[in-house]
């Protein structure tokens, strides 16, 4: 059984992944610093926690489920008991794009990532429909990238990302750059932002007077319609007057630049804050 030291294994990320690797073929060595942590994967998940020294012996896999922006000194804190050749497992871009993994050319670095269950989906179990994250129930798509190590590093890095994310549909090779631009740049900066967007606008119309269940069940029921004619879920055209009040909303609601958001430095930037 190939072992896996999974570091934050107790947090709100890392619990989800030792709940999909518990039953299957990787011997996994649970790591995690708190107190509260460590009592929820007792109770609930029935697996002791072992100190850090313990997980990396003999480790091939090292999984850092835990904060972009301590990242870098948790591995930092382990990389002198990195073997070469063990695989080390990001689950953002975000801090392997921003160098914060140690330099060390003898290790292979992965990055992997959900894309979250589809709004256009064929879910009818409720547990299914109810999870909007992914991992549990709802079937997903994901995304990996091999940043660094020999290529044949690639089918075991995504066979544990299927196990982590399970249950997977499609699993997209990316590379870090592409997943940069992907998050923060298109998820966060741009359909995070928009979205705030639509609940500020929401938020407008019933203080002008709109029920609020009225405001919202018009919203997302256009959201649904508008979406998958946007993006092809269906074959369909607006109306005339939706043409237009696109053509009138675009320039007054956006920057004439607003694609620069995707720019290397502008990514560059926003990975900075993030970590």
């Amino acid at each position: 059984m190939t072992a896996i030291a999974l570091f934050g294994a107790g947090g709100k990320m890392g619990y989800r992944l030792a709940t999909n690797l518990k039953g299957s073929r990787f011997a996994v060595r649970h790591v995690e610093v708190s107190e509260a942590g460590q009592q929820r994967l007792k109770t609930w998940l029935g697996i002791d926690c072992v100190a850090p020294e313990a997980a990396l012996d003999g480790a091939e896999v090292v999984i850092l489920a835990v904060p972009d922006t301590l990242i870098g000194k948790v591995s930092a804190g382990i990389a002198s008991a990195l073997k070469p050749g063990t695989m080390v497992i990001a689950l953002d871009a975000a801090a392997p794009f921003a160098g914060h993994l140690p330099e060390r050319a003898d290790l292979t670095y992965f990055v992997t990532h959900p894309c979250h269950p589809p709004i256009f989906n064929d879910e009818t179990e409720l547990a299914a429909r109810n999870d909007h994250f992914g991992g549990i129930a709802a079937k997903q798509h994901i995304v990996n990238a091999l940043m660094q190590g020999p290529e044949s590093a690639y089918a075991l890095g995504e066979e544990i990302a299927k196990v982590i994310w399970a249950p997977v549909m499609r699993s997209h090779r990316v590379t870090v750059e592409q997943m940069a631009l992907l998050e923060p740049g298109l998820s966060e900066t741009v359909c995070a932002t928009l979205l705030d967007v639509m609940r500020e606008a929401m938020d407008e119309v019933v203080a002008r007077g709109v029920p609020p269940e009225a405001a919202r069940d018009f919203l997302l029921g256009h959201m649904n319609v508008l979406g998958a004619v946007i993006f092809k879920e269906v074959e369909g055209v607006f109306s005339d007057a939706c043409n237009k009040a696109i053509a009138f909303g675009k320039p007054a609601l956006m920057q004439p630049d607003w694609k620069r958001v995707f720019e290397p430095q502008e990514i560059a930037d926003s990975i900075r804050r993030i970590t």
